[in-house]
């Protein structure tokens, strides 16, 4: 039996706003946008490459904005992701080089906390 992660909700106050950081600086693919009612819109984006989606909008979730701590997406090459989070106006860390993996980390607009790690080459 398979069990796939498909969605994460991610708690934001503008929606506008964070579907712009996410799209724009970020590079995720604007999946769909959808009003449902006034009190439900559903915003559904994707990484680049992954199979998982995150949602933000308007009666998505009861978490409270920039509660969402500790998302992480595996990139290929730290730097490089770095250097386009950078270039694209978002505040990265610097590298943090652990015996598992180089890291990167950034939050949204709201603090919602991510990180990208550089998997290690498996011997």
């Amino acid at each position: 039996m398979e069990w796939k992660l498909e969605l994460v909700p991610v708690p934001v106050t503008d929606v506008d706003r964070a579907k712009s950081f996410y799209v724009n600086q970020i590079g995720f693919t604007d999946d769909h946008d959808y009003q449902v009612n006034e009190e439900l819109r559903f915003v559904q984006l994707t990484p680049p490459g992954s199979a998982c989606s995150i949602v933000i909008g308007t009666g998505i979730t009861d978490m409270k904005p920039g509660t969402q701590r500790g998302l992480q997406m595996v990139v290929e090459d730290a730097a490089a992701a770095q250097r386009h989070l950078l270039d694209n106006g978002v505040e990265a860390s610097d590298i943090d080089v652990q015996p598992w993996g180089m890291f990167v980390y950034f939050s949204d607009p709201d603090g919602n906390t991510w990180s990208l790690q550089q998997i290690p080459p498996r011997t």
